[in-house]
């Protein structure tokens, strides 16, 4: 059993109301124009905007505290081309033979097909891997095998939460994303020498928006239909 962490003083302003409510208003009307891009610019985006909006995805509470993620980054072009062909290839696969007549109806109106030109295009992906189990400190996970190995609890649950917030610190920069899940993402593994323990979770295409990028005019559920009070 690990020795209980040192307690010490929280650091935590109390806002005024009126500040509270200007803040969360503010956030919200932000944070309701963010969109799924799948047209970038392919312009430089400054690689702190990245470092940051990481550095906030880590302060996201986990399971045990492990914090069971890796943030992998790419910019170099020959990767993001394999990245994008494996990718494809995956897709192109999806939409012939693996997706049921419901799944592909459901995504009909976004207008999607199997070839993916952000993976190329933006100027980052961000490929977010969930870590399986991680390795006690001090120990060779080569040479020590299943001794090394530490259990990670609610990965899936922890991984989730660090990239919402990753997503909206980046759009707080001013840069646009799309999450982009292929099915399956071992491959994303093999390109990039991950270690066994890590599991692709998602990819995530950053940039600026290309000037003639559209979206697909779509709405969110109002909150009627989504927030429940029991007062």
């Amino acid at each position: 059993m690990s020795e209980r962490a040192e307690m010490i003083p929280l650091n935590f302003e109390r806002l005024p109301e009126a500040e509270q409510l200007e803040r969360s208003r503010t956030f919200l009307a932000r944070m309701r124009t963010r969109r799924t891009v799948r047209d970038f610019a392919q312009v430089p985006v400054p690689f702190e905007l990245i470092e940051n909006a990481i550095a906030t995805a880590c302060t996201a509470p986990s399971g045990a505290n492990q914090q069971p993620w890796t943030f992998a980054v790419v910019s170099n072009l020959e990767l993001k081309r394999r990245i994008r062909a494996a990718a494809e290839a995956e897709e192109r696969e999806n939409y012939a033979h693996r997706m049921s007549t419901e799944w592909r109806d459901a995504i009909s109106h976004l207008g999607t097909d199997w070839q993916k030109p952000h993976l190329e295009h933006a100027p980052y992906l961000i490929i977010v891997f969930q870590q399986a189990y991680g390795f006690a400190p001090g120990t060779n996970p080569g040479a020590d095998g299943d001794a090394a190995k530490v259990k990670h609890y609610y990965v899936a649950e922890s991984v989730g939460i660090a990239v919402g917030m990753l997503l909206a610190s980046l759009h707080q920069a001013g840069l646009a994303t799309l999450t982009h899940t292929p099915s399956p993402m071992a491959f994303l593994r093999e390109i990039l020498q991950r270690p066994a323990n890590e599991r692709a979770y998602v990819v995530i295409p950053v940039g600026y928006p290309a000037a003639d990028a559209q979206v697909p005019a779509i709405t969110k559920k109002p909150l009627s239909e989504t927030l429940i009070h029991w007062d």
